[in-house]
């Protein structure tokens, strides 16, 4: 399935951001995001984790590879592919499996680095910058789960 949405401004990105947290609260889900940098991915997943009732400050894991939230409705993992060599991504990938399943949001920066090796259900969001603030959200799901959260998105 595939949605595409234009946010005008920062407040639509918000907005679309806060409906992908109210879908997912209950169910949890496993986020790719692709973009330049400055495209917004972070903050696209900062606006989700306000929503979470995430209490703490959420920065980019672009050093740390991966910064872990566990204070909002669900934990969320926060993940970035940019700075790891072919072994790094051949440990994390073994890994990352473990963090598709359950109650659990997980987002991954820079997925295209993954080499395609998330054959999992999944949400792959593509944002493309558009001017200042207008960006374009692509949005694709793949497998059941995701599925019901793109449908329910699209709403």
């Amino acid at each position: 399935m595939s949605y595409n949405v234009i946010c005008n401004n920062i407040q639509d990105t918000e907005m679309l951001a806060e409906k992908f947290a109210q879908i997912i609260k209950d169910t949890g889900c496993f986020v790719c995001l692709y973009g330049d940098v400055g495209a917004g991915k972070t903050a696209f997943v900062k606006y989700i984790c306000k929503y979470l009732e995430v209490k703490e400050k959420v920065t980019s894991p672009s050093f740390v590879i991966l910064n872990e939230y566990k204070t909002g409705m669900l934990p969320v993992y926060h993940f970035d592919l940019y700075r790891l060599e072919n072994e790094g991504i051949n440990t994390i990938i073994n890994e990352l499996n473990e963090y598709s399943e359950g109650n659990i949001a997980t987002f991954i920066e820079w997925a295209e680095f993954s080499r395609n090796a998330i054959p999992f259900d999944r949400i792959e969001i593509h944002i493309k910058y558009i001017e200042d603030n207008k960006r374009e959200f692509i949005i694709n799901s793949y497998g059941n789960k995701s599925n019901q959260i793109l449908k329910r998105l699209q709403k």
